[in-house]
């Protein structure tokens, strides 16, 4: 319950920040140009709090706390008196009109710059690019546990989500790289990864599997229980919520698969497991005899357990001092922009799974999993869902910035604003658009919260 109310406090941060200070680029280019602003709401519903500004902008904080809207003097809505015909938004030129519209998405440009800045500043704690184990694809290149990776296809990376980000691009694209390492004697070397033999039907974190790279970090943390099925072994065990998984049938538990196979072996003979556990730091030991289940008419057999990594301390940190932050997060702004258009073009040809639109629930889920890590994990996790923010208004999509921008473009090439029926087919045109990818977003988190 409480990673619930959690997530859905960063949800209400995350998205009441963001979108406000996207109305608020809005306002500021309106008031710029003079435009009469009617409204200026952080929230959505009945306003909780109502001032008057000296200029004659209504401000307020609205009931639903996710996101604000700015309302212009336009009349196309109201009637407009002739005495406020100069702050009338229809009545300014093109260029105005479409600078104010262009606003709200480079406000959140300027944000995720902000926030991959302050990232820099406090400072991201990560892991090294080493690797724990081989096998697969990267077993075939030459890849050894102990090799620390460089670079991927000329693109140096630090650290292991910085790797992640880069393979995950490849493996989609299903490109062979050049990967430069440096061995765990101190030498350098090229290994070919060839990712074109990823089978086709493998996709995102599927793909990245097919790669074969596991991380030495998470050979050396600790798996914990954080859930167990009803009638299940481990329930009849005696296992609980929370129990840290050492060893099993005296072997280390470093790795998930380890357990997995134990289980299997083990099972598989008519033994039952024991296991090493840590609860409420002190050491217990238990004996769960798998039950038998059968998959694709074969036996499997089963705990009843879900998992939780228990990480070790962090051995990586990205930090810059504040002056040599700014050069950083810029090119960090620009590496993510590239990055998100390239995962977009791939949703878009098929070589990325539409599962990659998420909705609400999957943005609580990492951004209370992002607060939790630190506050340079959480700035990171800002700067991410700000970029897609401002990509995803620019889109040319009726009701969003970039389908305002495309009638101005049209009105600018016509020589008149496009007729009253046109905007009427486009805006709902846009809304069922909309509506089916958010409904595709909802569909995703319900699917990925079932399956896990």
């Amino acid at each position: 319950m409480s990673n619930f109310f959690g997530s859905l406090w960063w949800l209400v941060v995350t998205l009441g920040l963001l979108v406000t200070f996207h109305e608020f680029g809005h306002y500021w280019v309106a008031r710029r140009f003079g435009v009469t602003v009617l409204r200026f709401s952080v929230g959505f519903g009945k306003p909780l709090w109502t001032r008057i500004g000296k200029n004659g902008t209504e401000y307020c904080i609205s009931a639903i706390p996710l996101g604000g809207y700015v309302k212009f003097l336009d009349s196309r809505e109201v009637e407009v008196d002739p005495s406020e015909r100069s702050g009338d938004f229809t009545a300014k030129p093109i260029w105005q009109r479409m600078l104010i519209v262009l606003a709200g998405p480079m406000f959140n440009l300027i944000f995720a710059v902000f926030a991959l800045w302050a990232m820099f500043v406090i400072g991201k704690p990560d892991y090294q690019p080493l690797v724990g184990r081989v096998d697969g694809i990267a077993a075939a290149a030459g890849f050894a546990p102990g090799d620390r990776i460089d670079a991927v296809d000329g693109e140096s990376v630090t650290n292991w989500t910085e790797l992640s980000l880069v393979l995950l691009g490849h493996a989609l694209d299903r490109r062979s790289v050049a990967v430069k390492v440096t061995t765990g004697d101190g030498r350098e070397a090229v290994r070919q990864l060839d990712l074109s033999t990823i089978p086709a039907d493998k996709q995102d974190m599927a793909a990245m599997r097919e790669v074969g790279l596991t991380p030495k970090f998470l050979l050396e943390g600790e798996p914990a229980v954080s859930k167990i099925a009803p009638g299940s072994a481990a329930e009849a065990a005696g296992l609980a919520v929370g129990d840290k998984l050492v060893n099993v049938d005296g072997a280390r538990i470093g790795d998930w698969d380890v357990f997995v196979a134990a289980i299997q072996t083990s099972a598989a003979k008519g033994k039952p497991l024991t296991l090493d556990i840590v609860r409420d730091g002190g050491p217990k030991q238990i004996t769960v005899m798998p039950h038998k289940e059968v998959e694709d008419g074969k036996p499997v057999w089963r705990v009843g357990i879900t998992p939780t990594f228990i990480e070790p301390p962090h051995d990586a940190l990205r930090r810059h001092g504040p002056l040599a932050a700014v050069p950083a997060a810029l090119r960090e702004t620009g590496n993510l922009t590239r990055k998100t258009l390239e995962m977009l073009g791939r949703i878009v040809t098929g070589k990325a799974s539409l599962q990659n639109i998420s909705g609400p629930i999957t943005i609580a889920t990492v951004a209370n999993d992002s607060a939790q890590r630190g506050p340079g994990w959480f700035f990171f996790f800002l700067a991410l869902i700000s970029l897609s923010l401002c990509i995803m208004n620019l889109l040319p999509i009726p009701i969003l910035d970039g389908g305002h921008l495309v009638y101005y473009l049209i009105e600018s090439i016509k020589g008149s604003p496009l007729s009253e029926k046109a905007l009427i087919a486009g805006q709902y045109a846009g809304l069922v658009l909309l509506a089916a990818l958010m409904g595709l977003a909802f569909y995703n988190d319900i699917v990925h919260r079932l399956l896990t």
